[in-house]
């Protein structure tokens, strides 16, 4: 195995010899000037031996001054255009050197927790930065594994306690419905529904973000958005009335994406859903979706409290919430926005989460456009 280093000391070391043999040719060119004719004229014959020395004395010392001269030019001329040389040279050579390096950082930059399945696979000699492109392969390899089994608790999990919470609800509602039920055992039921009702909007979240993180999404469908975005509207129409909202729409034409119908219309309805639960009264909700470079943007702004743009940032992640100081936010599970983030990207798309400066929150997503 030829090691870097090896390599870029040969590679170094042949463009200092280049560079200095082009460097000595270019001052042996440039001082090699033909003296013919400064040579020392001939003594005039009337002038005494010691003065015909004297100036033949002086020609030589003007013919080594101007020879001198010569060589400091070409001297100075080859050095600066070696200067340029090398420049050049150098920056070639460093963009040789470099580029299993671009390779890695540019093959690294598009590796998500979503797109853990892509690898450097490094070409080239066996040497250190092919060692350390394997070294992130591998590690790639046990990242994926690990959120793989993560994903697939999550879902497994899931799934295994809708039986029992299927089971306590069937108690419940069986122990309140006979006739001889105390009092205290039908307002222990109607205590305890709500609390399963939430439990099982929790699962069924977790069980949609487990499906759409796991990747696994039919894009065999053509979805239009404004037309989800309508239906989620109207499913929340209650609410929206009973909290005085008022809701404006934008549809363009052409906003159809291709993918998953039930997760694409779960996403639509979680951002529905938060602008609806996070809103107050009289408040405002705005939906809009549009087609733009070859993409579609689906955008749900809703007024509100002034919040801060790092905590927005946290709310993809699961279970996180601002708190208690967004309106209802003691009614969510946490994985509204998470799920709509795990769907967008799963479609190849990203959510945008701005905090507006007046209050309130804008939610964009841009999913790719379906083909025409």
């Amino acid at each position: 195995m030829v090691k870097t280093r090896t390599r870029f000391t040969v590679l170094y070391g042949a463009a200092f010899l280049i560079c200095g043999a082009g460097l000595l040719a270019l001052v042996f060119a440039l001082s090699g000037g033909d003296l013919a004719d400064t040579q020392p004229a001939p003594g005039q014959g009337t002038a005494s031996p010691e003065d015909q020395v004297a100036a033949l004395q002086r020609q030589l010392a003007e013919l080594d001054d101007l020879h001198s001269r010569q060589i400091l030019t070409a001297c100075l001329s080859a050095f600066a255009l070696m200067v340029v040389v090398s420049l050049l040279v150098g920056r070639v050579l460093a963009k040789r050197v470099l580029r299993p390096l671009r390779r890695i950082t540019a093959v690294t930059r598009g590796i998500t927790a979503e797109h853990l399945d892509r690898r450097l696979a490094l070409p080239g000699p066996r040497d250190e930065v092919t060692d350390l492109a394997d070294t992130v392969d591998d590690l790639l390899g046990r990242l994926e594994a690990s959120f793989a089994a993560q994903r697939r608790f999550a879902a497994d999990a899931s799934h295994e306690l809708r039986t029992p919470l299927a089971t306590m609800r069937a108690t419940v509602d069986v122990a309140a419905a006979k006739p001889a039920a105390p009092a205290s055992v039908t307002a222990l039921a109607e205590r305890l529904r709500p609390q399963l009702d939430q439990v099982d909007r929790l699962l069924d979240g977790l069980l949609a973000l487990a499906r759409a993180q796991h990747g696994a999404v039919a894009a065999d469908d053509t979805v239009d958005l404004a037309a989800v975005a309508a239906a989620a509207i109207e499913a929340r129409a209650d609410d929206i009335a009973t909290a005085r909202l008022t809701v404006t729409t934008a549809a363009e034409p052409g906003s159809r994406v291709r993918g998953d119908t039930a997760l694409l219309a779960r996403m639509v309805g979680n951002l529905i859903d938060n602008a609806v639960d996070h809103n107050g009264p009289d408040g405002a909700i705005a939906v809009a979706t549009a087609p733009a470079d070859g993409k579609v943007r689906l955008t749900v702004r809703s007024s509100g409290p002034v919040l801060d743009q790092a905590a927005v940032d946290d709310l993809v992640r699961p279970f996180h919430r601002l708190g208690a100081d967004r309106t209802g936010s003691d009614r969510g599970s946490g994985l509204g926005l998470a799920i709509v983030h795990a769907v967008a990207a799963a479609h190849g798309g990203a959510l945008t989460l701005t905090a507006a400066p007046e209050g309130g929150l804008t939610a964009t997503v841009d999913l790719p456009e379906a083909p025409r």
